[in-house]
């Protein structure tokens, strides 16, 4: 999330309020499992789940009718201890990874998001993007509400919340909540009488089903990713479906589809980049497609070198798969600090200046005097390509081709992962011609649209890939239209 505010006047005081640009793709869990040390089970859901956000964590548990929350800014190892976790009992618990931008960096704006209301409290964590903000929240103002941050998860809570006050169960509120919101939304949400995973009825972000051995109560968790199952020796069961909510209680787990007409819009940069390797899909993991697009993108892309190398992380699956299907020898050129995080120690100028070599550092003993591939999985606006680059000529590569796993970013994204406007994409703005002779390559090339989702070998409709193409499968409001350009002239594919 970042403060990227729109200003809109308050119909009521005539007053200016704030909108952050909503939340971007966080890590989402849930648990409902009687008996287990479920506040222990979440964290470590949570610690699996840290890639897809380092700002913030939270957990909220809820025992009978009250309700436990600790979160605090920083990584999941930094906000929790054991001795915060033993003071969060319960039941059934929901945590949430939060997505690290630029700004917004503020303990208010952590998850989970909790009310109180007349069934008792209310817990939501929110991996998503709602593009109807402006209007939702005036709509809640209208019934009352008061907002205490200034994020769109919060709008879906107090929804909820509103929706309880005209009698309607737990259920029946939520759902009625749900056709108020537009955008991308997979939620875990925690109450008195059960724990409930939703997704939007695109399923833009991912929400999974996993059971704990267990026979009676059958014991359920929710989570963005197959990985944070894993981690708690959980069996995957399937996913929540676009459109669906499920409610799970002592009585087992009901399905419902809330949604009349679903269609599947999974963001395709959820296997590109976003979603951990090791993480499973229903055609495998997304360690497997990452190999699949190098494959492809060699088939299309070959050209004579000495050897294949990735960036780290994200490049190195689609290197190995280049790698094989070239018969080019791979090599680690790049070796990461997986220790870098969060410092408020400013570098030297002159560290500043090396800038890549914080986080990557190139094997001038393996690159010196070879031809080298590098394999990315995307480049935004290219600075960090371009320092990359120069650290492998300055390390002795004399040639330097770059392959791209995706096509070229051309479009800012609305439904969950910060991108910048269209304006500062690269792909945007320049020609791959362009680009090459920017970031200092002999030759760039980019994975095909076509391509990238055949590797998919699923039906190439049901992916969302707005930001290579500019088809948007969810209208957004004229304040989200960043420019004319961006609406007029979607990419040919």
């Amino acid at each position: 999330m970042t403060d990227n505010y729109s200003l809109n006047t308050d119909e009521h005081s005539g007053n200016y309020y704030k909108i952050d640009k909503p939340e971007e793709a966080c890590g989402v869990f849930g648990i409902y499992a009687p008996g287990e040390d479920v506040t222990k089970l979440t964290y470590f859901g949570l610690y699996a789940l840290q890639h897809r956000g380092q700002e913030s964590a939270g957990i909220a548990t809820i025992q009978g009718d009250k309700i436990y929350t600790h979160k605090g800014m920083g990584l999941v190892s930094q906000v929790f201890n054991e001795s915060i976790l033993q003071q969060l009992p319960g039941n059934i618990g929901i945590g949430h990874t939060r997505y690290s931008t630029t700004g917004s960096s503020r303990i208010i704006n952590a998850q989970p998001t909790v009310v109180e209301t007349h069934l008792g409290p209310l817990a939501t964590a929110h991996n998503g993007n709602l593009v109807n903000t402006v209007e939702l929240r005036e709509k809640l103002i209208r019934r009352g509400c008061d907002f205490k941050s200034t994020t769109d998860s919060e709008m879906i809570t107090l929804a909820i919340a509103t929706e309880l006050k005209t009698g309607k169960s737990w259920l029946e509120a939520a759902m009625s909540a749900f056709h108020l919101c537009q955008g991308a939304f997979s939620l875990t949400i925690a109450t008195p009488e059960g724990l409930m995973g939703v997704r939007d009825p695109h399923g833009i972000r991912p929400l999974v089903i996993g059971t704990l051995e267990s026979v009676n109560p059958k014991k359920y968790v929710l989570a963005s990713e197959t990985c944070a199952l894993d981690i708690i020796g959980a069996e995957y069961m399937r996913d929540v479906e676009p459109g669906e909510l499920v409610w799970i209680t002592e009585k087992g787990m009901a399905s419902f589809h809330w949604s009349e007409k679903p269609q599947r819009k999974l963001c395709i940069f959820e296997m590109i980049y976003f979603a951990r390797p090791d993480s499973m899909t229903e055609r495998g993991s997304l360690y497997s497609y990452r190999l699949k697009i190098g494959r492809q993108l060699a088939k299309e892309s070959l050209i004579s070198a000495d050897m294949v190398i990735g960036v780290p992380d994200s490049g190195i699956p689609a290197a190995i798969g280049f790698s094989l299907e070239s018969g080019i020898t791979y090599a680690e050129g790049l070796i990461k600090n997986r220790y870098v995080g969060r410092t408020f120690i400013q570098p030297t100028q002159h560290m500043r200046e090396s800038g890549i070599r914080m986080k990557l550092n190139p094997l001038k003993d393996v690159l010196e005097g070879k031809r080298v591939i590098i394999v990315d999985d995307s480049i935004v606006r290219g600075n960090t390509s371009k320092k990359i680059v120069k650290a492998l000529r300055d390390a002795g590569a004399i040639e330097v081709h770059m392959r791209i796993s995706s096509p070229p970013v051309t479009h800012p994204c609305f439904y969950g992962i910060d991108t910048d406007s269209q304006e500062q994409l690269i792909g945007a703005t320049k020609s791959v011609a362009e680009i090459a002779e920017q970031i200092g390559v002999d030759s760039l090339a980019y994975l095909s649209w076509e391509g990238m989702l055949k590797s998919t070998e699923e039906d190439p409709n049901s992916f969302c890939s707005a930001c290579f193409t500019g088809n948007y499968p969810i209208p957004l409001p004229e304040r989200l239209k960043l420019s004319k350009v961006m609406l007029d002239n979607p990419v040919k594919v």
